[in-house]
């Protein structure tokens, strides 16, 4: 069946989305146009301002929500958790990604702090020590007087690399090194990770 270009623009962009293959996007089109359009006008009009109202952390790299003020004084956009001052400053758990951050959240296990490092070391896709944050790390952690590091890295190939990374470039730091103990399995993401799975995972950290 011949789609009108409407329609194929449309497949094609919900395509683009992660895990979105083309059915997938032609039963979320289908859906918007034969529900009430109020859904596809709040959807288009939150997804206007996404960039404008949500970016990282200009501490951790969590997604934080912009304020009018803030972006207009051109001042640092702090996430929840960096303002939250429950928060125990000294304890860093450093993640590859905001997912991996979220599922340690969903498990209530971590009283620390976060830094999303945006990405794994990966030779095989070109991703080597200078691509990653390290500068930005070892700073916040002087800035912070961390005094541990939990390495919350996926238990994979790339994962474990980037954790014997951070342990080699931050081992002349007075800072304590653990790693998530192994509930995760291994070649997993931590994005599946169950809640109990994960808090075992924080609680049962080991050393680096």
């Amino acid at each position: 069946m011949q789609y009108s270009p409407k329609i194929q623009r449309l497949v094609s962009l919900f395509s683009r989305l992660p895990g979105v293959g083309e059915k997938t996007a032609q039963r979320y089109l289908f859906y918007l146009l034969t529900s009430d359009p109020e859904i596809a006008r709040d959807l288009g009009r939150e997804l206007g301002t996404l960039h404008d109202e949500l970016r990282p952390c200009d501490k951790c790299g969590n997604i934080a929500e912009t304020t009018t003020e803030a972006t207009s004084k051109s001042e640092p956009v702090i996430c929840s958790i960096c303002r939250d001052p429950r928060r125990d400053p000294h304890l860093l758990c450093v993640v590859g990604r905001v997912h991996d951050l979220l599922s340690i959240e969903r498990a209530g296990a971590m009283r620390g702090r976060y830094f999303v490092l945006g990405r794994l070391l990966s030779p095989l896709e070109g991703i080597g020590p200078e691509d990653l944050p390290l500068e930005r790390l070892a700073a916040r952690i002087e800035q912070d007087g961390v005094r541990e590091i939990i390495v919350a890295t996926p238990p994979s190939v790339d994962g474990e690399a980037t954790a014997l990374l951070l342990k080699r470039e931050l081992a002349s730091m007075a800072v304590t090194m653990t790693r998530i103990a192994s509930g995760v399995p291994h070649g997993g993401d931590l994005e599946y990770a169950d809640p109990i799975t994960m808090g075992r995972a924080i609680a049962g950290r080991r050393s680096l």
